[in-house]
Order: C-alpha cells, then structure tokens, then sequence
C-alpha cells in the first residue's frame, strides 16, 4: 500500500565549518568557490543536500571529501538553521558541522560542485552565499565557548610547539590579547603538556618547546574544565 503524506517535505542539506590555524598563527576558515547556480563564483562553506538513505555526519564527511579533498576528520553538530528564505532553490532546512584541523595536514583539491576551494584568514572573508556568514559566525561563537571548558589546540597547533604559539592560538580564537604570564601559569597548572625539545637555531634565546599529554589531554575532553582566561 502506497502512503500519501499530507505535508509538504523540505530538502536536507549539511554544511561544514573546517578552522584551521597557518603557520603565522591566524585562524582560518575552509572556504569553496561555486561552481553552479544559486550563487555561482560565490565563495560558500561546503556542503551538499543529504542522500535519502545517508545519515547526517555521513553525508558532511562525502561533501568534505568530494568538494575539498579533505577527510578523517572529526566533525562535531553545530546548529541546524531552517530560515524559510535562506536559499532561494525553495524550502531548505541545513545542519552545520564543524571541525578543527592542523591545515598542514591536507592537502585540498576541488570537485563536484566546487571549482577552487581555499583557506581564508578570519578577518579576510569574501561575501558568502545563502546564509553561510551567519553560519560561520555561529561556529566562531561557539568554538570562543568551547576553549572555556576544553582544551583546544591538538587538533590545530604541530606536535610540537612553544607557549607562545599556544597563546597565540587562544587569543586568536577569543580575539583578544592575554596576559603571559596568567596564561602560562594556568595552562602549565592544567598538567596537560608536557616538556619536548628545545627551540634553537634563532636570534633570541633557545625556547622550550612542548607536546600534549595525550591521556591527560583526553580526560580533559571527557571531563571539561572551566578555563577563564
């Protein structure tokens, strides 16, 4: 028996919030260029409609991949935004994910519906399409919540790198400068680094570099803190 449903059925889309951070310290967001109508040559997160038979994170990882090259990736829910005019095709209804990534680490290539796919500075973002900056700036916000009450920085920041590096990570996310000395006192008290080589080879004196304790940084994600800064 065939069943007739009596509600209009909006389409299902996903789109994905990749922050990256480059070697200069400057938080970066994963950005397409597209290739077809609406918006064509318009600069869009990436992200594609859900297949009827796809579970959500499935179908934002394939979008991932097939427009950016990029994958195994964590991805975690953001918001799902349903505005009835945020795309012009009609009714669609998109869930968010997002991810922090060291950018170093992929290598990125365009395809499918995408025809350049780039990393954008924070403060150089291009005009985006459909509702995409409100998007964004809803990801911004919560990854600013998240540093309070997780460690981040494994997924963006090298094996190995100095405090300075690491402040600069938060103060770029938080958009705002810290005080050293605070900052260094409460990450070292968190007991979640631990002492790696020695920085040499540059003008001023040698820098003790570090590494995340990978257990203790663990618990801390499964746990929480509260991280005021």
């Amino acid at each position: 028996m065939t069943y007739t449903y009596e509600y209009p059925r909006p389409s299902l889309t996903v789109d994905c919030i990749i922050f990256g951070l480059d070697e200069t310290g400057r938080l970066k967001v994963l950005l397409i260029q597209r290739a077809k109508n609406p918006f064509k040559d318009h600069w869009a997160l990436p992200g594609g409609f859900v297949d009827m038979d796809e579970d959500l994170e499935a179908a934002a990882l394939r979008e991932l991949k097939e427009e950016t090259g990029v994958e195994n990736v964590f991805i975690e829910q953001l918001f799902t935004f349903g505005t009835p005019s945020r795309d012009p095709r009609g009714r669609v209804v998109s869930v968010a994910y997002f991810a922090l990534v060291n950018l170093a680490e992929h290598q990125l290539g365009a395809d499918t519906d995408a025809q350049d796919v780039r990393w954008y500075a924070l403060d150089e973002l291009p005009d985006l399409a459909f509702d995409h900056a409100v998007i964004l700036e809803t990801a911004i916000s919560r990854l600013r919540g998240k540093v309070r009450y997780q460690p981040i920085g494994f997924e963006l920041l090298p094996d190995s790198f100095t405090l300075t590096q690491l402040q600069t990570l938060y103060e770029t996310i938080l958009g705002k400068d810290l005080n050293k000395r605070n900052f260094r006192t409460k990450i070292l008290k968190m007991g979640i680094l631990a002492e790696d080589k020695m920085l040499r080879g540059v003008a001023h004196r040698p820098a003790q570099m570090y590494r995340f304790d990978q257990q203790k940084y663990d618990d801390y994600l499964k746990k929480g803190f509260n991280f005021e800064i």
